[in-house]
């Protein structure tokens, strides 16, 4: 009696994996540069691109080379935009937010006549612009009063508006802010602008590096009080549908790579709601760290985070690899 291999049923998934074509054919999440959101800092000047020490291949661009960025970016397929702005001037109350010469204004008006197809989203928050950092205005006792800063985020909207973009952001997760921007939009004649809500937000520790492109690091203190406690999940649905009943149109759950949990549970709740997830400058700084040190192939570990979100439910993913990530799509990554 001589040895035998072991019997295999019909079922064999290897099959499956034989080659390239037919991996390609059972592929069940795919990535396309229509779903990448990219990042852009936008700064006075012109001719600017000051590198960001922190996150390798990003840059603070004054408005002309952010045309630049989002004219390739389109060319690449890339689905659109999200302008940060570093204004020339803070002061207590982020006055330069609702200014229609500021950086993103022009960056807006100007993007949009370039490369009309391609979408334009504005964060709209405080803390860029304010010169303590934070979200909301200070009190005279030292402490936040973000619900006093509502008319204020409501006003750099309806600027935002005014300047052409199609979607608004407002990403510092104060209680009300969607609400409140939903009714400033519609009563200056914007009810067409639609409202892509930060409604999950983290107070996480992978934001360092942005708040070093952003220049927005707050002078004293943390943001824990508005944004969500990093053990939460069940939380983040309570948000989410508060952003719904005030006139979200779409949702997004910031990070992303540590709460690929949290964006399965929130498009499994709001199914009919387009489901952003911001792979935050943190999580590219380390992708971009281990690939310096050669400790990861960029490419493969980059695309393989990316294809998990989608994964995990984001119809949409906000990266600062969306460019890159498009061409390696497009070159057969």
């Amino acid at each position: 009696m001589t040895d035998s291999a072991p019997a295999l049923g019909p079922d064999r998934p290897q099959r499956l994996r034989q080659s390239e074509a037919v991996r390609r054919l059972a592929r069940e999440t795919r990535l396309h540069p229509a779903s990448f959101i990219l990042p852009l800092f936008v700064k006075a000047g012109e001719g600017v691109r000051d590198e960001i020490a922190s996150m390798p291949g990003v840059f603070q661009l004054s408005v002309d080379e952010a045309v630049r960025e989002a004219r390739e970016a389109a060319g690449l397929g890339v689905g659109g935009v999200l302008l940060f702005g570093i204004p020339e001037h803070k002061d207590a109350e982020g006055s330069a937010a609702d200014d229609d010469a500021e950086a993103v204004q022009r960056a807006t008006r100007a993007i949009k006549d370039a490369v009309p197809d391609l979408a334009v989203i504005t964060d709209v928050c405080l803390c860029e612009y304010t010169d303590h950092g934070h979200c909301g205005f200070i009190t005279t006792d030292g402490a936040l009063d973000l619900e006093g800063s509502l008319p204020r985020h409501v006003a750099a909207a309806v600027s935002h508006a005014r300047a052409g973009a199609d979607l608004v952001a407002p990403s510092s997760m104060i209680d009300g802010v969607v609400g409140a921007i939903r009714s400033g939009l519609d009563a200056a004649g914007f009810p067409h602008v639609g409202i892509f809500s930060y409604a999950v937000k983290y107070a996480s520790a992978f934001y360092g590096p942005f708040r070093d492109a952003a220049n927005s690091a707050p002078a004293f203190g943390d943001r824990r009080t508005h944004q969500m406690d990093p053990a939460n999940a069940r939380e983040a649905l309570r948000e989410a549908a508060l952003d719904v009943e005030q006139g979200a149109d779409l949702l997004m759950v910031k990070p992303a790579l540590a709460y690929l949990d949290v964006i399965r549970q929130t498009k499994a709740a709001f199914p009919d709601r387009p489901l952003g997830a911001y792979h935050v400058s943190g999580e590219y700084a380390m992708l971009k760290a281990a690939a310096e040190r050669g400790w990861a192939d960029e490419r493969r570990a980059a695309l393989e985070v990316l294809t998990s979100i989608r994964r995990a439910g984001a119809d949409l993913v906000i990266t600062y690899y969306a460019a890159q990530a498009a061409r390696w799509l497009r070159d057969g990554a």
